[in-house]
């Protein structure tokens, strides 16, 4: 998990490289399927799990990038323990032996926003952040064809991210969390893989360096934005946001995030300060945006008072 345009995909690819692990495309019913979890009432009951199962094989949850049958697994979910979790993990599970492997995870950028729900729902859960120069993000963020909120937003999400990562962090015990930074991945690969095989309790494999060699299989043909995983991994993005930005844009990043890229490592330009109306813009966007998360960390504080036994998975 982490920020959009971060080298989560990346990711991906090196751990499902992996002789022992199998990380899917990114799907969607994860947190919609948490969200939604009083529509499907009573999970003790089986008509109750099919009707769940039947919802994560709708098309909105992107289930069907995993090429995995649905009726195999709408019987594993039927047949499997009363709760949300064990009937998501049923189709991560399916997922993983379809390629023989006995680990499974998944990678979605927007759960290091709910990082309380994903443990909720997988309490042994190992969770994996990976932070890139805020610049070089919202360079890339700006590029995107499903990035239509201008580099406000772009900015705000990068600064969203790393807060809650750092909250993670401060929150979960060694064992089950560890971060990692895109530049030292893609500079000196072998040697943070290795670091995060010793995390993960897995030997390290010379395969996950070469994620572009399952990005065939791992990474949906229709993403065309993703076009660099079918590549070899090399520094060469690490700190184009010099070109890709202009210079009021890189004020801006730095006038917003000055102190987050301080605290990560990344030096500043020191090129100036943003004209006052882009930054009042901001201003207003990032307020929004920590309303919302004044809101999730309520709401996720209530649910830890008052734990859900069909939640976690049983699997």
């Amino acid at each position: 998990m982490g920020c959009p345009r971060s080298g989560t995909t990346m990711l991906q690819l090196m751990l499902h490289a992996h002789p022992r692990i199998a990380i899917p495309p990114e799907t969607r019913f994860v947190l919609s399927g948490y969200g939604l979890r009083h529509r499907f009432g009573d999970l003790r009951k089986p008509e109750r799990r099919r009707a769940l199962a039947d919802w994560i094989f709708t098309e909105e949850t992107k289930v069907a990038d995993l090429g995995l049958d649905r009726d195999e697994v709408t019987a594993r979910i039927v047949a499997g323990p009363p709760t949300l979790g064990s009937a998501m993990g049923a189709v991560f599970q399916a997922y993983a032996q379809r390629f023989g492997r006995p680990r499974w995870g998944d990678k979605r950028p927007s759960y290091i926003h709910n990082v309380d729900v994903v443990l909720r729902l997988f309490p042994d859960a190992q969770i994996v952040t990976i932070t890139r120069d805020g610049r070089d993000c919202v360079a890339s963020l700006l590029e995107m064809p499903w990035h239509r909120d201008g580099i406000h937003k772009a900015i705000s999400a990068w600064a969203r991210s790393v807060d809650s990562a750092r909250r993670a962090e401060r929150l979960l015990p060694p064992d089950s969390y560890f971060p990692l930074r895109y530049e030292s991945l893609v500079q000196s690969p072998e040697a943070e893989l290795r670091r995060l095989c010793a995390f993960l309790g897995e030997d390290f494999d010379d395969a996950m360096t070469r994620p572009d060699q399952v990005a065939s299989v791992a990474v949906p043909e229709r993403k065309k934005w993703h076009v660099r995983t079918h590549a070899e991994v090399g520094d060469d993005r690490v700190g184009t946001w010099r070109d890709r930005l202009e210079p009021w844009q890189i004020a801006l990043c730095e006038d917003a995030l000055g102190d987050r890229l301080a605290a990560q490592g990344y030096a500043l330009s020191g090129i100036g300060t943003a004209p006052p109306a882009q930054r009042v813009r901001y201003a207003t966007v990032a307020a929004r945006h920590r309303l919302g998360a004044v809101r999730r960390h309520a709401s996720n504080a209530y649910h830890r008072v008052r734990p859900d036994q069909q939640l976690p998975a049983r699997l």
